[in-house]
């Protein structure tokens, strides 16, 4: 069964810094390219990073640019959203998904083209 689960979520104050952690179980991640989303209440959910474990290629929102860091450690299955100089507009529910990388070339953006996504952890920061 494949799984996605991520954790390391909190309340911080602005300025402060968490790291997120997605732990896969099921399948080599090395064949899918890894994304980090976020969904506020009543927002569609937003990429925020997506990484390729296979060759560590990384995209970042502009949003995020410059505070975040995506890695990924394929002996662990694990990829990680290290989050700094946190603002109270990245408040919200965090979750990876996962996308064969076979599939045509390129990202993904919208999070229903991923095959599969796991439930989320909640970043609260107040400011």
């Amino acid at each position: 069964e494949v799984q996605l689960q991520a954790s390391g979520g909190g309340w911080v104050q602005a300025g402060g810094s968490l790291r997120l952690s997605c732990a896969a179980s099921g399948f080599i991640v090395e064949d899918y390219k890894i994304g980090w989303f976020r969904q506020a209440p009543g927002k569609e959910p937003e990429v925020v990073s997506l990484i390729v474990p296979g060759d560590s290629t990384t995209y970042y929102a502009d949003s995020v640019k410059g505070r975040f860091t995506i890695s990924s450690d394929n002996a662990k299955k694990t990829v990680y959203l290290q989050m700094v100089s946190l603002k109270p507009e990245d408040t919200a529910s965090y979750f990876c998904a996962a996308v064969d990388r076979r599939k045509d070339g390129g990202w993904y953006f919208n999070i229903y083209e991923y095959d599969f996504w796991g439930p989320g952890t909640q970043v609260t920061v107040s400011s």
